[in-house]
């Protein structure tokens, strides 16, 4: 047995004196005990509040004694695909198999089925035909009603009904899975656990459901994708604990998927609590042999210190998954958590990060939002702050000077990412300075995503207007600190609302910066998301307003090729988009050209100058 590990294994659990688990947690990733690891969190919180939890990582769904490994649980099943959404581990935007897997030990890929928490729940439901079955993490959140599902290119059903499972605990989990097992324990059947915040459950009746908002059934959002527009925007107004409705979505006459309003935001004394478990912080020793697990590297020298996200980008399902009201944890907290860090005989002096899904929010963005909720209709950040958005850096600055005067820390970075908006908002510069002065490692990280306004807009991000005005503070900055440092910013192509005319003004964009980005995220539409309900129905379910989407293979290859257009092996595709643009002034041997003429095009630019000048002196020597 791996000390300090929960179980793995039969042997394990006899070791402890253990004759049948109250619950066992099914996971398609390898086991870390990070909490960087959603399955780490959820078993250590359902370990603190005395219950026992054995873990099967990734089972052999071709096998069904793969699931047997501790028999029955006393309870039941908890089920997760892992830290990402199984498809997406598995598949490129363009649907091409990835060859590796960072969360599986040696990085092999194929150890997790597609669509794995719906394998794994059938897999459980085969062998255990009557004991309760809850699913969770990332996969299980975002398909918890009707989804669109890019890589079938069809509507599917929640994946509750899919995976033969009782219950979905939705979001983070840690106030739901308590809840849950305290029903269970209680002796309340699985069917009849109906009133937990944070989950979704099946039934045939909604009689006993109280004030439920109906959206249109399966077979209606099937019918017409518009009414999955609604539908899906109605379900994004209900993100919030404080005034989220119960959601419930009919599939035939007999039968609703009822979404319980998300649990309450976590305070800063139950946050702290989570990260205080003993997690070993590392990949289970049964793994050395393989190399160990790829994934932690990223998050082993790294602190969370928040969670949830107001800034609302329409292509990020953190409004579905965490919520938009900010959770953050106390300087004590992450003080000790770091203290534990430099202990490690890796440590080398660099703490790699410190944020969460964006590392410069340390508070809700407005008083009301703990106690009241955030607005339905209206955005924090854009198009533009909001006037009750109380931008202030200062928490977050103090943080940052005590983790960086720990002895043994050489330099704390930011890495997650930050809302230069934000910053912008801010009316004091104490932050940008300190940033600058300690916190960027000669290039930091942005996300304008594109220069268009009309694409921004579809986006939910601020004008490039925003985006230039913090390019010129951060230069100014660095230079009054006489550093030599750099913005790199992340660029996306094929975004619903981006034309090919769009994407040449993205490319005159990068010509002017003077440099080639080296990496380029095409749109991947993820189930929950407004961007992939764009992409679905080709409307924005915001305003309803039609939009283009780009779904052509070979123009997303053009508008992708165009963000890389100094790239060889780009040329054919960006000199048949700028053609097609009708922007041929852009090929040629001018600064303000993006691509030369191709060998022997008698039409190219230089050539008809060349060309006019000879016919110039020949007409002049006539004369003469």
């Amino acid at each position: 047995m791996a000390e300090g590990f929960l179980p793995i294994c039969r042997e394990d659990m006899e070791r402890r004196g253990i004759s049948q688990m109250d619950f066992v947690y099914v996971c398609g990733d390898a086991y870390v005990d990070h909490p960087s690891f959603g399955a780490a969190i959820i078993t250590r919180v359902l370990e603190a509040h005395g219950y026992t939890v054995g873990i099967i990582s990734q089972p052999d769904w071709r096998d069904q004694k793969s699931i047997t490994e501790f028999g029955v649980p006393r309870l039941g099943f908890f089920v997760s695909a892992g830290n990402m959404d199984s498809m997406v581990n598995h598949y490129t935007v363009s649907k091409k198999r990835r060859k590796t897997d960072a969360f599986t030990p040696g990085g092999v890929m194929g150890k997790r089925p597609d669509y794995a928490a719906v394998v794994y729940g059938n897999l459980i439901r085969r062998v255990y035909k009557n004991t309760p079955i809850i699913l969770g993490g990332i996969e299980a959140s975002l398909r918890r009603l009707a989804h669109y599902d890019y890589w079938s290119d069809r509507l599917k059903r929640s994946i509750l009904l899919d995976s033969g499972a009782d219950l979905i605990s939705y979001g983070m989990g840690e106030r739901s899975v308590i809840e849950i097992a305290e029903a269970l324990e209680s002796g309340i059947g699985v069917k009849d656990i109906t009133f937990i915040p944070g989950t979704v459950f099946k039934t045939k009746s909604l009689e006993n459901i109280y004030d439920a908002v109906v959206l249109p059934s399966y077979e209606k959002l099937k019918a017409d994708r518009l009414n999955y527009a609604e539908s899906f925007y109605t379900q994004y107004c209900n993100t919030d604990p404080f005034l989220g409705k119960c959601l419930a979505e009919p599939y035939g006459e007999h039968l609703y998927v009822v979404q319980n309003p998300p649990q309450k935001p976590l305070s800063m004394e139950e946050m702290d609590e989570v990260y205080r478990y003993p997690y070993m912080r590392t990949w289970h020793p049964s793994y050395e042999k393989a190399g160990g697990v790829p994934a932690i590297q990223e998050v082993k020298f790294s602190l969370v210190s928040n969670r949830g996200c107001f800034g609302g980008c329409s292509f990020c399902a953190l409004t579905f998954h965490q919520g938009r009201i900010i959770q953050a944890r106390s300087h004590e907290s992450l003080l000790a958590e770091a203290k534990e860090m430099t202990k490690d005989k890796d440590f080398k002096g660099y703490i790699h990060d410190v944020g969460g899904p964006t590392a410069n929010f340390r508070y809700p963005s407005c008083e009301k939002q703990m106690t009241k909720g955030v607005c339905k209709n209206r955005q924090c950040l854009f198009p533009k702050p909001c006037e009750n958005l109380g931008a202030d850096h200062e928490d977050y600055v103090q943080l940052l000077r005590k983790l960086r005067s720990l002895p043994k820390v050489k330099k704390v970075f930011i890495r997650s990412g930050i809302r230069f908006d934000y910053v912008m908002a801010d009316k004091k510069d104490t932050f940008l300075k300190e940033l600058c002065g300690h916190h960027v490692s000669g290039q930091l990280k942005v996300a304008p995503e594109h220069v268009s306004d009309r694409v921004l807009k579809r986006m939910g991000k601020p004008s490039n207007q925003v985006y230039q005005a913090f390019v010129q503070k951060y230069n100014n900055m660095n230079k009054k600190l006489h550093k030599d440092q750099y913005l790199v910013p992340y660029l996306m192509s094929s975004h619903p609302g981006s034309t090919l005319k769009d994407a040449v003004l993205l490319a005159e964009h990068i010509r002017e910066l003077g440099y080639m980005p080296e990496q380029v995220q095409d749109f991947y539409p993820t189930p929950s998301t407004i961007s992939t309900c764009m992409y679905y129905t080709g409307v924005d379910p915001r305003d309803m307003t039609s939009v283009y989407v780009p779904k052509d293979p070979h123009e997303k290859a053009m508008q992708r090729a165009l963000i890389q257009y100094q790239n060889p092996k780009n040329y054919e595709l960006v000199f048949e988009a700028l053609k097609k643009c009708k922007r041929m002034d852009l090929v040629g041997y001018g600064k303000e050209c993006l691509i030369r003429p191709k060998q022997g095009d008698t039409k190219s630019p230089k050539r008809e100058r060349i060309k006019k000048k000879k016919t110039i002196r020949n007409i002049h020597k006539k004369k003469q």
